[in-house]
C-alpha cells in the first residue's frame, strides 16, 4: 500500500488531501485552547464562589465559625480554592503539552509538505521539458523527411527532362542529397531524445514520484499519529488531577464527617446561657383566712421589699417575668451588668484577657526600649540614651493605666462570680482560669440579686448575705487542707494538656474521681491520687455516685 504506486497520478488531489490534514490539526489546536481558556475561567468563578463565602475577618460572622457546621463549611471552601487550582493545572499542562507543541508542528509540517511538493512540480516540469524536446525533435524530423522526398521528386523530373542542362540536373541531385542527409540526422537525433525521454519518463513514474509520494504519505501518517498522541495527552493531563480532586472531595467528606451537633448544642449554651436559677413555685395565698397577703420569695417578681405592689398573673398585670423584660436601648454600662450573670461573666473575663494582652505587648515594648537605652549606653555613637526617657514613661503610664483597668474589671469578675477578692486570685484570673471554689455562694448571689425593667441587675445585697460571701471566702482557704469527697468518677474522652494554673492534664481513656459538678461554666473539678484541678467537662464522661449526690 504505497501512495507512490496507487496513486502515481493523483498528485494535485494529494496536495489537497495535505492541506485538508493540516486544517484538522489546526482545528483540534483551536479547540484545545478553547477548553483551556474554560478551565481557567472555570477555575476563577470557582475561586471567586468561595472568596464570596469566606467569613469576614473580625467580624460578627467570624464568630460563628466556632461551631463544626461552621467550620466543615469553611474547609470545603478551602478545598474548592484546591479545586480550582487543579483546573488552573489542567488548563496549564494543556497549553504546554498539546497547544504549544503542535503549534510549532504544524509549522515544520507547513515546511515538510511545501518542499516535497516543491520537488514534485520540479519533477513535473523536467518531464514536461523532455517531452516537449521530444514533440520538437519529432516535428523537424517530419519536416526533414517531407523535404527530401521532394528533393527526390525534383531531382527525379529533372533528370528525365531532354530539356534542362547537365549542371541543373546535378545541382538537383546534390539537393535531394542533401535532404535526405538531413533527414537522416533528424531521425537520429529524434531517436535519441525519444530513448532520453523514455528514460526520464520512467525515473519519474517509477523512482522521482514514488519518492516523493512515500515521503508525502509517511508525513501525513506522523500527522495522523501525532494528532492521536495529543488526544491521549488530553485525557493523561485531565486524569492526572483526578486523584487530587478526589482528595478535595474526600477532604470535604471528612470535614462533615467531623460535624458534631452535641458540642455545637454546648456551644450555644455557652453563647447564651443567661446564670438565673428558674422561678420557684408560687405559694398558695388564701384568701380566706384575714392575713396580710405577701408574695413568695420565689416567685417571680419585680418588688423585693414588704409594701410594694405584688405580682399577679392571669390579670392585667404590668409586671413581666425577667426573661421578656425589653433591652434597655440605651448605652451598655462598663461593667456589663445589663447582661445575664454567666453572659456578663463571659465579657467580663474576655475585657480581663485582652486588657492583659496589652499589658503584656506594653511591657515588651518597654523591655525593648530598656535594652536599646542600655545600647546607646554602651555606645553613645548609636544614640542618646536621654532620647528615650519620654517614651519609655509614656510606656510605663500606659502599663500602669492598664494594670488598673484590668483590676477594675477583676474586681467585677469576682463579684459576679460570688467572691471577693482573696490572695493567689490575680494571679489566677491572668492566666485565664477561674476557679469556682464556692458554687453555693454564686448560686446564692444570682438569686439574691435581682433583675430590674430595662435588664440590669441591682445590688440591694442584705448585710447578712455580705457577712455569708465573706465568710465563705475566709473558711475556703482553710478547707483546701481537707480534701474533698469524691462524688462519682469520670472518664476522660480526650486528651486534655492543663497549661493553665487550676486546671489538670488528662489522657484520654484515663479514669479520674469528680469532686465538683460542672456549675454550668463548662468546667468539671476532678482529682488523681493528691492532684485536683480543672477540666472542661465536654472532655470527660462523668458517672456520679447517686447515694453521694442525694447526701
Amino acid at each position: 500500500m504505497s501512495w507512490g504506486i496507487e496513486l502515481w497520478d493523483q498528485f494535485d488531489n494529494l496536495e489537497k488531501h495535505t492541506q485538508w490534514g493540516i486544517d484538522i490539526l489546526e482545528k483540534y489546536i483551536k479547540f484545545v485552547k478553547e477548553r483551556t481558556e474554560i478551565e481557567l475561567s472555570y477555575a476563577k468563578q470557582l475561586r471567586n464562589l468561595a472568596k464570596k463565602y469566606q467569613p469576614k475577618k473580625n467580624s460578627k460572622e467570624e464568630e460563628e465559625y466556632r461551631y463544626t457546621a461552621c467550620k466543615a463549611f469553611l474547609s470545603t471552601l478551602n478545598e474548592m480554592n484546591d479545586y480550582a487550582g487543579q483546573h488552573e493545572v489542567i488548563s496549564e499542562n494543556m497549553t504546554s503539552h498539546i497547544t504549544v507543541e503542535l503549534a510549532r508542528y504544524v509549522q515544520e509540517l507547513k515546511q515538510e509538505r511545501k518542499s516535497y511538493f516543491h520537488d514534485g512540480r520540479k519533477a513535473q516540469q523536467h518531464i514536461e521539458i523532455c517531452w516537449k524536446q521530444l514533440e520538437s525533435s519529432k516535428r523537424r524530423f517530419e519536416r526533414d523527411c517531407k523535404e527530401a522526398d521532394r528533393a527526390q521528386q525534383y531531382f527525379e523530373k529533372m533528370d528525365a527532362d531532354i530539356n534542362v542542362t547537365k549542371a541543373d540536373v546535378e545541382k538537383a541531385r546534390q539537393q535531394a542529397q542533401v535532404r535526405h542527409q538531413m533527414a537522416e540526422d533528424s531521425r537520429a537525433d529524434y531517436s535519441s531524445i525519444l530513448q532520453k525521454f523514455n528514460h526520464e519518463q520512467h525515473e519519474y513514474y517509477h523512482t522521482h514520484i514514488p519518492n516523493i509520494f512515500q515521503k508525502i504519505q509517511e508525513m501525513e501518517e506522523r500527522r495522523i499519529l501525532r494528532i492521536g498522541e495529543s488526544m491521549k495527552t488530553y485525557a493523561e493531563v485531565d486524569r492526572q488531577v483526578i486523584p487530587i480532586i478526589g482528595k478535595c472531595l474526600d477532604e470535604i467528606v471528612k470535614a462533615a464527617e467531623s460535624i458534631d451537633q452535641k458540642n455545637d448544642s454546648q456551644l450555644v449554651i455557652e453563647a447564651y446561657k443567661s446564670g438565673f436559677e428558674p422561678p420557684g413555685d408560687i405559694e398558695f395565698e388564701d384568701y380566706t383566712q384575714p392575713i396580710k397577703r405577701t408574695v413568695s420569695d420565689n416567685s417571680l417578681s419585680n418588688s423585693r421589699g414588704e409594701g410594694k405592689p405584688e405580682l399577679k398573673f392571669g390579670g392585667k398585670s404590668k409586671g413581666k417575668l425577667w426573661p421578656f423584660i425589653k433591652k434597655n436601648k440605651g448605652a451598655a454600662p462598663e461593667d456589663f451588668s445589663n447582661l445575664p450573670p454567666e453572659q456578663r461573666r463571659k465579657k467580663l473575663q474576655q475585657k480581663v484577657d485582652e486588657l492583659n494582652k496589652e499589658i503584656q505587648k506594653e511591657m515588651d515594648q518597654r523591655d525593648a526600649i530598656t535594652k536599646m537605652k542600655d545600647v546607646y549606653l554602651k555606645n553613645p555613637q548609636m544614640g542618646d540614651p536621654a532620647s528615650l526617657d519620654h517614651k519609655l514613661t509614656e510606656v510605663s503610664q500606659n502599663i500602669e493605666k492598664l494594670r488598673l483597668e484590668a483590676q477594675k474589671f477583676e474586681a467585677w469578675l469576682a463579684e459576679v462570680e460570688g467572691r471577693l477578692p482573696a490572695r493567689g486570685d490575680q494571679a489566677r484570673r491572668q492566666s485565664g482560669m477561674y476557679e469556682a471554689q464556692n458554687p453555693t455562694t454564686v448560686n446564692n448571689c444570682a438569686q439574691d440579686r435581682e433583675s430590674s425593667p430595662d435588664g440590669s441587675y441591682t445590688e440591694e445585697q442584705s448585710q447578712e448575705s455580705e457577712v455569708k460571701v465573706l465568710a465563705t471566702d475566709f473558711d475556703d482557704e482553710f478547707d483546701d487542707e481537707e480534701p474533698l469527697p469524691a462524688i462519682g468518677t469520670c472518664k476522660a474522652l480526650y486528651t486534655f494538656e492543663g497549661q493553665n494554673e487550676g486546671t489538670i492534664s488528662v489522657v484520654e481513656g484515663e479514669t479520674l474521681y469528680v469532686i465538683e459538678e460542672d456549675k454550668g461554666d463548662g468546667w468539671t473539678r476532678i482529682r488523681r491520687n493528691e492532684e485536683e484541678g480543672y477540666v472542661p467537662t465536654s472532655y470527660v464522661e462523668v458517672y456520679l455516685d447517686k447515694n453521694a449526690k442525694d447526701s
